[in-house]
């Protein structure tokens, strides 16, 4: 019997090891060094389909976090008599692992499924589905030359899925999958949902343009119907590389819904952000308190957001920008807010297959409270990375953030932090 088991298990793992190694999908970003700098999976049909096939892959990543913190803002007591503006006593340590879990399958010619599990993560200890999508590129099933025509520039995606508003979310730590970030934090608004819609993609020459329309909040619902209206997203962009190797992006996007029951466009992580209790109070717990270091401009009913990202890459450097304009409320404010984000990304890569990289952001954004206070939040990152495989990745950062002009009793008075981060990540 034991050696059934042994067998058994032998099986399946070479299965999977089996599907870990077969050639990549049609129309797919990879999960390794080769995904990084990929936006929209493009149109260029390199991989034959030769029949269903199934691929597994996953990311792990965990960090060394050593960082500190500090603020100035007035005691408030709770009716327990604790002060929730004192910050909990922080230092070195390891975070809690993450790590997802990939699925691929190569369904038709030129249709995929695509599904994400996060099996570990900071805001749930138990394992849940992030989204699952069908990517369209070709439409065969149809039998009309007209719409394989159509189809040699457009892309279809339909399903629960992440949000296609402006290049930042390309760049993005996702929970286990770190490698397309060359920095271990995301922005401050961390622009980044999922939602239950469509999109169509169209691409030719270089020229790309984006139209979306999802059900706005990210697990849907049927209730309260008056409130509930459709997001609608566009983007608008031009991705080129030039003859003398010059690569030349720039894209304009465009994210609106009229309102909401809980809009989550600058909250849809529900990971968690990677500096762990970074200014929360005694009170906090990793998983409760699971947003450290980042900002939610509160615009959960209505939200108007605009981004610019330009993007240039050039024999190892890249420069990645951000302009960024929010405006909105909650359902209990009778006025719009508007907050902005400005943020510069610089990365050097070098050595053979580009192994080492050296980056550093500045990250800015300011706007209106409900108070009527105007604060703003300001962090610099200065870090670098090996690529030991293109499969395993060490990476390396300072961080320091500050808070400026919020209220004297909000916690964030006079608040900052700094510090190290290491963190290993590994995707397949």
């Amino acid at each position: 019997m034991r050696n059934k088991i042994i067998l058994l298990t032998a099986a399946i793992l070479w299965s999977f090891g089996s599907m870990a190694q077969q050639r990549d999908m049609q129309f797919w970003r990879a999960y390794d060094q080769r995904g990084i700098n990929v936006f929209e999976t493009g149109k260029a049909d390199t991989v034959a389909f030769d029949g269903v096939r199934v691929r597994i892959g996953g990311a792990f990543a965990q960090q060394f976090q050593s960082l500190s913190h500090e603020n100035s803002a007035n005691p408030v007591m709770n009716e327990n008599g604790v002060n929730t503006n004192q910050l909990m006593d922080i230092g070195s340590g390891f975070n809690l692992a993450t790590a997802n879990l990939n699925i691929d399958v190569a369904l038709a010619d030129g249709i995929r499924l695509n599904l994400i599990t996060y099996l570990s993560s900071r805001h749930h200890p138990e394992t849940w589905v992030k989204g699952g999508y069908l990517q369209f590129d070709k439409l065969h099933f149809l039998n009309s030359p007209v719409f394989d025509q159509i189809m040699e520039k457009v892309t279809i995606k339909v399903g629960h899925m992440e949000i296609n508003y402006g290049d930042s979310h390309y760049r993005r730590s996702d929970n286990g999958n770190a490698f397309y970030n060359p920095f271990v934090g995301n922005y401050i608004m961390d622009a980044f949902a999922t939602e239950i819609g469509a999109e169509v993609i169209f691409q030719d020459n270089g020229f790309l343009a984006v139209a979306s329309m999802t059900g706005g909040e990210i697990q849907g619902g049927v209730t309260n119907p008056s409130r509930r209206k459709p997001s609608f997203i566009g983007k608008l962009g031009y991705d080129k590389t030039l003859e003398n190797d010059v690569r030349l992006r720039l894209t304009g996007s465009v994210y609106t819904t009229a309102g909401s029951v809980n809009n989550t466009l600058w909250s849809g992580d529900r990971a968690g952000s990677r500096y762990y209790l970074a200014m929360e109070n005694t009170l906090a717990s990793t998983s409760g308190n699971f947003t450290s270091g980042r900002f939610n401009p509160g615009m959960r009913d209505n939200v108007t957001a605009l981004v610019l990202n330009p993007f240039v890459e050039f024999q190892g450097l890249e420069l990645f920008g951000t302009l960024e304009q929010s405006k909105g409320k909650a359902a209990n404010e009778s006025e719009d807010r508007t907050w902005n984000q400005v943020g510069l990304d610089a990365v050097y890569r070098f050595g053979a297959m580009d192994k080492f990289y050296l980056a550093g952001r500045y990250n800015q954004v300011g706007g209106e409270m409900p108070n009527g206070l105007e604060p703003s939040i300001s962090r610099v990152q200065i870090g670098g990375g090996w690529f030991i495989t293109k499969n395993i990745l060490a990476k390396l950062e300072y961080v320091s953030q500050n808070y400026e002009d919020f209220a004297a009793t909000d916690i964030r008075n006079g608040g900052k932090f700094n510090g190290l981060m290491i963190e290993g990540v590994i995707g397949f």
